[in-house]
């Protein structure tokens, strides 16, 4: 008996020729998370899931039948609709159940609602005003990482606003009953789901964490075992670029700087400013406003539209606190600063990447290191050396790289207006070398810092820490 392993041509040319332009969007629109086709249309999506193997044995009649063309798939497939429903009841499904619950929303809403959703929305993203569908307008928001399969809230308030409240119940239904958002399926969403570590990915970490060892003395600090926290990532990731993280938005990103010391507010406003971020530049500041403007910027709607984000801190601190210009109040925890920013405590930066650049002038150890009353999450470890207790500030979530240098508090006050090196030379190489992945760029700059040890007496020599939690390469450039 002949098995078919793929669908003749002359059946794919027969449904293309059946579906009109409406209904060509829908497949289209199905068949987002199988694969990235920005140019592609109907015939040459079918052919590339034809080649792949994906059609057969019920992988067209499933998008047919999703599309409620049940006479096609009588007319061409010789199949029923019953048999399908038994297929789907026994195979894993080709198309995600968060595609087909938006395909059942673009079914049951109204001309008028379709205008009243795409003018609402508007307020999150202009370019949905050269939308006409439902469909187009889910495409979008997704671009913009607003609208993702466990990222609804946005669409489900849209409904409540033109008065669907059967909508956004059936989209809180699918929240209560979705699988873990598709868990079991291995798909893996265009503008949605996480991918798992490539090999690339684990080959890059490794090299890195090996490179911090690579300078001598107590002067780097190797980074510990990497760690992905779902809480973080999400079961999805809004912006898959292939191996790299998508940096597409105008501006990238909000960048916040807060200099306590003053030296080098200008040139971080600058550099970050030339690199397409938005930038919110603060100076001398105390604890409580500290905390108060991180509060603020992560708070910010932006970072739902934006790819990615920029902290830099300026500060006199300790191993693991700062005191912004503060005297005699407890320190804040550099632990706390990462967590303003996490994925769950900021929905809107989950999947994306948040870059921390800390310069930490270090004091003598004093009473304000055990006054800090902020309560972290940080992990603890002994020193083998001496048996105290340290922090460390290592990043358990997905999608952080932390670059902290300390420097003894004695060369800031026998220099009080010079800047910092460490933030001079990633400024510089930052500028210089846009095209290069992020972490090449930090592996330079450990390098420069450790030629500069190498000239500095023992309490001038800077310590350093570079560890990262990225999924992916990171380049800061836009690229369209």
């Amino acid at each position: 008996m002949n098995v078919l392993t793929k669908v003749p041509a002359a059946i794919i040319h027969q449904i293309e020729q059946e579906l009109d332009r409406d209904e060509q969007e829908m497949m289209l629109f199905l068949c987002r998370d199988i694969l990235d086709f920005p140019r592609l249309d109907v015939r040459e999506i079918l052919d590339t899931l034809n080649e792949m193997g994906k059609l057969l044995p019920c992988g067209l009649s499933e998008l047919l039948y999703r599309m409620r063309r049940y006479d096609l798939l009588k007319k061409i497939l010789k199949i029923g609709k019953a048999s399908v429903e038994a297929d789907l009841a026994s195979h894993p499904h080709l198309v995600s159940d968060y595609r087909v619950l938006m395909v059942e929303l673009s079914e049951a809403l109204e001309k008028e609602d379709v205008d009243s959703l795409i003018f609402i929305l508007q307020d999150y993203a202009g370019r949905l005003t050269k939308v006409k569908s439902f469909l187009s307008a889910v495409v979008e928001l997704e671009k913009l990482n607003l609208l993702a399969p466990d990222q609804l809230d946005l669409l489900e308030d849209s409904f409540k606003n033109i008065q669907r409240k059967d909508l956004k119940l059936r989209i809180q239904k699918y929240k209560q009953t979705a699988p873990s958002l598709s868990r079991n399926s291995q798909q893996s969403y265009v503008n949605a789901i996480q991918m798992p570590l490539s090999n690339l990915a684990i080959s890059t970490l490794n090299r890195v964490t090996e490179n911090k060892g690579s300078m001598n003395g107590n002067h780097a600090t190797q980074a510990g075992p990497i760690q992905l926290s779902v809480q973080e990532s999400g079961e999805y990731n809004s912006q898959w670029f292939g191996d790299r993280y998508r940096m597409q938005t105008q501006p990238l990103g909000i960048c916040v700087i807060i200099d306590c010391i003053g030296n080098d507010g200008g040139m971080l406003t600058e550099t970050f400013t030339a690199l397409h971020f938005k930038v919110r530049c603060d100076m001398y500041v105390r604890i409580e406003d500290l905390k108060q403007i991180l509060q603020n910027v992560a708070s910010m709607p932006e970072h739902r539209v934006y790819d990615s984000f920029v902290c830099v801190l300026v500060s006199r601190g300790n191993s693991h606190s700062v005191f912004g210009i503060d005297q005699d109040v407890p320190a804040l925890q550099l632990d706390w600063v990462k967590n303003y920013f996490t994925g769950e405590a900021c929905p809107g930066l989950r999947g994306k990447p948040k870059l921390f650049f800390i310069q930490n002038y270090v004091e003598h150890r004093s009473y304000r290191d055990a006054a800090s009353s902020v309560e972290v999450d940080g992990n603890e470890h002994i020193n083998s050396e001496n048996g105290r207790f340290q922090h460390s500030s290592i990043p358990s979530e997905a999608d952080i790289v932390w670059s902290q240098c300390k420097l003894n508090v004695s060369v800031l006050e026998r220099s009080p207006s010079s800047p910092s090196y460490f933030l001079s030379a990633l400024c510089q190489l930052l500028r210089d070398h846009q095209r290069l992945h992020l972490l090449d760029i930090l592996t330079e700059l450990n390098n420069r810092i450790y030629g500069k040890n190498t000239l500095s007496s023992p309490k001038e020599q800077y310590s350093l820490q570079l560890q990262h939690t990225l999924r992916k390469k990171l380049f800061l450039t836009q690229r369209h």
